[in-house]
């Protein structure tokens, strides 16, 4: 998530910069054909790319709001993930009595948080931060689930056991949820744990399943490849079309100027229609950046930044005084 106060213009240019050359290469080509070569029937009449452009205009907003509105979705899911685990946090520590118990139940709260945030990080098919624009701005910040290996993360709060437990199994956070689960009933079944206690505590548990599973949709179901497709296949039409439809209008201007510009202005159509096209190509761009959430782009939801801040409140919740830093923006750039 970038959390500074804007992108700097050098930063979007540098990240739509191939997008510009493609399109001023577009819109060099017809003029040469139409002004060096003579093809004057290349003119296409402007009214028919106008409503392509409005057509093209709509469906791009419609992407844009949708893929905003899955960010905002996962944005409140993991807010409500993170106040649910503090309060499973304040749970522990007042209802088991023995403090030793309630550190190996957080660690595995711990570790299931863990496993959770590096499951939604996976690469899937229809993600976008390896293509070749996200993949070179990921120079300024790195992805802590890219960088640190899922079983080093666990040693922090599993013993070597419990790991290889985890780590043999398909659905390592739902493994980490049984034994959260077996524990308390351990306790019950101890007496240290009363039944009115023992259900509460459940409840809790079944409040973080349900974000989780909140979370796996987002992650699991793109933004529909329907949609997506006839997006992308609109701009590009329209961006194909629109340096055509200005050279009528741009050779009509050379009856109204003097000077050197005079039988010169068909040239402008590559600056204006590189323009023009960059406005809808952008905005694209921007959509598919935003449609997933937690894929480890610039502009994902910060789990990991969220997961570490709770982490420190549990752990300060249970006494412990060597802390981990909290992760600190990279070219205000936070994960």
């Amino acid at each position: 998530m970038h959390i500074g106060k804007s992108y700097k213009i050098t930063e979007f240019l540098y990240w739509t910069r191939r997008s510009i050359f493609y399109l001023l290469l577009l819109g060099a080509i017809p003029v040469l054909l139409y002004q060096v070569a003579g093809i004057k029937w290349l003119v296409i009449p402007w009214p028919v790319v106008a409503l392509l452009g409005t057509a093209t205009a709509f469906i791009v907003g419609f992407k844009n709001q949708q893929t905003y509105n899955r960010t905002w979705e996962a944005r409140q899911v993991w807010g409500g993930l993170m106040g649910a685990s503090r309060s499973w946090a304040v749970l522990c520590k007042d209802f088991i009595p023995d403090q030793g118990k309630t550190r190996e139940v957080l660690y595995l709260h711990l570790a299931w948080l863990t496993v959770v945030r590096y499951q939604l990080r996976a690469g899937k098919n229809w993600e976008t931060t390896n293509s070749s624009h996200n993949r070179e701005y990921q120079r300024y910040y790195t992805i802590p689930e890219v960088e640190v290996p899922l079983e080093s993360e666990l040693r922090k709060y599993l013993s070597e056991v419990e790991i290889s437990s985890v780590l043999s199994k398909n659905n390592k956070q739902l493994q980490l949820m049984a034994m959260q689960s077996d524990m308390l009933t351990a306790f019950n079944k101890q007496g240290l744990l009363e039944d009115f206690r023992y259900l509460a505590m459940h409840n809790a548990l079944r409040e973080l399943a349900t974000f989780q599973g909140k979370s796996e949709r987002i992650k699991n179901f793109p933004y529909p490849r329907q949609y997506a497709t006839i997006n992308t296949l609109f701009v590009k039409l329209f961006c194909v079309l629109l340096p055509p439809a200005m050279l009528g209008a741009f050779d009509a201007l050379n009856e109204q100027v003097t000077g050197v510009l005079k039988g010169y202005m068909v040239w402008l159509v590559i600056p204006f229609s590189m323009l023009l096209s960059w406005v809808y190509t952008s905005l694209d761009q921007v959509g598919e950046s935003t449609a997933n959430p937690f894929e480890g782009s610039a502009n994902d939801v910060p789990i990991s930044q969220m997961t570490r801040s709770v982490e420190i409140d549990i752990r300060e919740l249970l006494s412990e005084k060597d802390l981990p830093p909290a992760l600190q923006p990279q070219h205000n750039i936070v994960m």
